[in-house]
């Protein structure tokens, strides 16, 4: 099987409008991987002022699609090959993405 190389890449994008002080930091910016290799996303943030968490995906020239929401500490979400996790104590969510497919290429953000 011929492997492709997906490029993933990843914005932190801040929903709240309560304080323009928080921040929401993804890391890696981006990212070049291997089909059927595993990746992880990571997502801080500064805001305790909820403790919900959204990652969305957009395809490009579409529109933002959700993938999780999560509201509380230690809650983890699967969908697939897609599966999110939210630490509230340490303010940190992940998202991973198990066997990537040539379809997985998008932009992956984390909001808060």
């Amino acid at each position: 099987m011929e492997k492709h190389l997906i490029v993933v890449l990843i914005f932190s994008l801040h929903l709240s409008c309560v304080n323009s002080e928080d921040l929401v930091k993804q890391s890696p910016q981006t990212l070049t991987i291997q089909e059927g290799e595993n990746v992880s996303f990571h997502c801080n943030y500064s805001s305790s002022s909820s403790d919900y968490l959204h990652w969305y995906r957009q395809d490009v020239r579409k529109s933002l699609v959700n993938l999780f929401i999560l509201f509380s500490n230690g809650e983890m979400k699967q969908n697939g090959r897609l599966r999110a996790t939210l630490n509230t104590k340490d303010r940190h969510s992940s998202l991973h993405i198990t066997a990537s497919q040539l379809e997985d290429s998008a932009t992956y953000l984390c909001a808060k």
